[in-house]
């Protein structure tokens, strides 16, 4: 495959930037590494416990998305504004949210995009090519650790260009070590679909087979590989090796995940349980341990500017009002009363009062536009400070006063791969039915006695809403789903007339923003026939 690499600015020092990263990323003990002050690029690609350091360097790059305070800390909560689910208040955010910015090569909003997710991806994918070139060449190490070593760099280099393939579509792959001599190579074209998956599934299958079934906390496992894998499968619509792969994750007598009983227990804690399959882990008081976010507060409303009730973590924690659930998806949430996905677990619905006279009264001094209410109470004040709030990002010891915490953060679970399970047999052979009931009888929602498409579409948002999973589902779908689907829901509409005409993410939309553009910036350093996205 053709040698490439993606900034000038990055290709002259790529050595000495990997040196320096992993000295700081070989301090996270809960990988298990050893901190050393004495590493340098021949140390890191020429020694076990090198290599060993380079993987753990990985997992940091993966974090660094979540880290980065970009606009609020946007690279975390981005891909949740943008869907038929969320309503985006305010914020650069909610300009993203609502297709006012990100809509051109050369906004602002693509430059964030640039950065937080082009780069960051290309970044890791880079680095990951060049431990597992290293890994595969070098003599005298454990031929354990060398498996495992490039087991886990192809894991994090597939799913970093399926990340982009979801996103960018016209991308390009490389499988060459970046060194002086072909750093400033151009590259002229996107790469093949065809090339990219064979990339991406070539690295999952030597994951798969090289990784084991439970590992240190944090770390990719086999389960995670095969969950992966069979979200490829979906895109690729090899709805068999979808089906294939999810069922061994799910069933497999050796894997150790099975669903939490209940959906109390999802986020509960650490995110260290049996239903999770990948966890960005960001420890306190721990060297490299990860920084502060603000994914919780993105999503949490500021319920304590109402007086009589202070931040309480219970409620929530300190939040913003960025992107919330929108009434579709709350309306969803609703058709079953049994299901308690919206009942303090996954969604705050109510707000009470925890100081004063009214201790333990539910607030409701505001009303959104209804046919009770045809002019709401103050509704743009419901949506700052009483609007229903998604909580799963909050962690019973953040700082209950602070915008800023450090919490892990669920990116891959099992719930998924059950709907994933579901929707591969409803397309190939087999009974989906009691793959997606699992799912919903855990929440204590009544089973379905049928599947089709919009019941999965349905499903995955109940269950999956605000994981950075649903704008890419919407898309896999296809062009007439993801148009139906967003010019229809997202946003709230005539609910919050405040955010209608130019604010309005229904009639923002646009077909060709099914792939983001690729910023000018980017364009800039390839090749001049290199190719942009349709409809920029």
């Amino acid at each position: 495959m053709k040698t490439t690499f993606f900034y000038s600015k990055l290709k002259v020092s790529l050595l000495f930037s990997l040196m320096l990263v992993f000295v700081l990323a070989s301090c996270n003990d809960y990988l298990d590494e050893q901190p050393s002050t004495l590493i340098d690029s021949d140390y890191i690609f020429t020694t076990e416990e090198g290599l060993k350091s380079g993987v753990v360097s990985l997992y940091k790059f993966e974090r660094d998305r979540y880290d980065n305070a970009t606009e609020d800390y946007m690279g975390a909560v981005l891909m949740s504004s943008r869907s038929d689910l969320a309503f985006s208040r305010t914020g650069y955010t909610g300009l993203m949210g609502r297709y006012q910015r990100g809509i051109s090569p050369v906004d602002q909003g693509a430059n964030f995009v640039s950065t937080l997710f082009w780069k960051h991806f290309y970044n890791i994918s880079n680095k990951a090519t060049a431990i597992i070139n290293a890994a595969e060449d070098i003599d005298g190490i454990d031929e354990d650790v060398r498996l495992k070593v490039i087991a886990e760099a192809k894991y994090f280099r597939a799913h970093s260009y399926f990340y982009l393939y979801r996103m960018f579509n016209n991308i390009y792959i490389n499988t060459e070590t970046v060194t002086v001599e072909n750093a400033f190579d151009v590259i002229n074209d996107k790469s093949s679909e065809e090339d990219v998956f064979a990339l991406i599934n070539s690295d999952l299958n030597f994951a798969i087979e090289n990784l084991d079934w439970v590992d240190t906390f944090g770390r990719v496992t086999k389960g995670t590989a095969k969950h992966v894998k069979a979200k490829v499968a979906m895109w690729q619509g090899n709805w068999q090796e979808a089906k294939d792969q999810a069922l061994d994750v799910i069933e497999d007598p050796d894997s150790p995940h099975s669903l939490v009983p209940t959906t109390a227990g999802v986020f509960a804690g650490n995110k260290d349980n049996s239903e999770a399959l990948f966890v960005i882990q960001s420890e306190d008081d721990l060297l490299g341990g990860g920084d502060v976010t603000m994914m919780n507060a993105n999503y949490v409303t500021q319920y304590f500017q109402i007086p009589g009730i202070e931040e309480d973590i219970d409620q929530g924690g300190r939040g913003f009002s960025r992107v919330l659930p929108n009434l579709y998806l709350l309306n969803l949430l609703e058709e079953d009363p049994n299901d308690d996905r919206d009942d303090n677990t996954y969604f705050r619905r109510k707000f009470f009062y925890n100081e004063g006279d009214n201790i333990g009264q539910e607030i409701d001094i505001y009303k959104p536009i209804s046919d009770e209410y045809p002019e709401g109470v103050q509704y743009q004040r419901y949506y700052q400070r009483l609007h229903p709030s998604c909580i799963k990002f909050a962690e019973d010891d953040d700082n209950e006063d602070s915008y800023r915490n450090r919490s892990n953060i669920m990116v891959y679970r099992l719930a998924e791969t059950y709907l994933i399970a579901a929707e591969a047999m409803m397309m190939s052979s087999g009974d989906p039915l009691p793959y997606i009931n699992a799912v919903r009888l855990r929440a204590n929602a009544a089973p379905l006695t049928s599947v089709d498409q919009q019941a999965i579409l349905d499903e995955r948002a109940r269950e999956l809403a605000f994981e950075g999973q649903r704008w890419f589902t919407l898309k896999r779908m296809g062009q007439e789903v993801i148009d139906f689907q967003i010019t229809s829901y997202a946003g709230d509409g005539e609910f919050f007339p405040a955010n209608l005409g130019a604010k309005d993410p229904r009639t923002n939309w646009q077909s060709h923003y099914i792939n983001w553009p690729i910023a000018q910036r980017d364009l800039d350093l390839l090749g001049s026939g290199y190719p942009q996205n349709d409809g920029y």
